[in-house]
């Protein structure tokens, strides 16, 4: 049985992923794992290959999702996204992180913040 903090995160993905596919995005990959690390979502936004990070947060106690990620896990990010790429042989003019934040109260809906191209 998952721990409450990972079904969290795992509603969080999915209520993101559903987001940037509404958005127009394509989902190539979730959850992707290797030695150095996971990918959350990996998709298509045209010709831009999209590295997505989604952290999820019942309150803003600890302050907001998108301020989990710093420039140690933007690194991070880089270096698996390299990795993908080599992985799977695709190829892309562009490639971009972004970072989507979800705030999961509970007892109110969520509420999503995406921000494009942070790394």
């Amino acid at each position: 049985m998952a721990t409450t903090k990972q079904a969290l995160g795992a509603y969080g993905e999915a209520l993101a992923a559903r987001h940037l596919i509404q958005g127009g995005m394509v989902l190539l990959d979730h959850n992707w794992r290797c030695p150095a690390g996971e990918l959350d979502l990996v998709l298509r936004h045209g010709e831009v290959l999209v590295f997505c990070e989604v952290k999820t947060r019942r309150g803003l106690g600890q302050g907001t999702p998108l301020e989990a990620v710093g420039a140690q896990k933007l690194a991070r990010l880089r270096r698996l996204a390299a990795q993908w790429i080599a992985a799977h042989g695709v190829h892309a003019p562009q490639v971009r992180i972004d970072l989507v934040g979800v705030l999961a109260p509970r007892g109110a809906a969520a509420t999503i913040e995406h921000v494009a191209g942070v790394g």
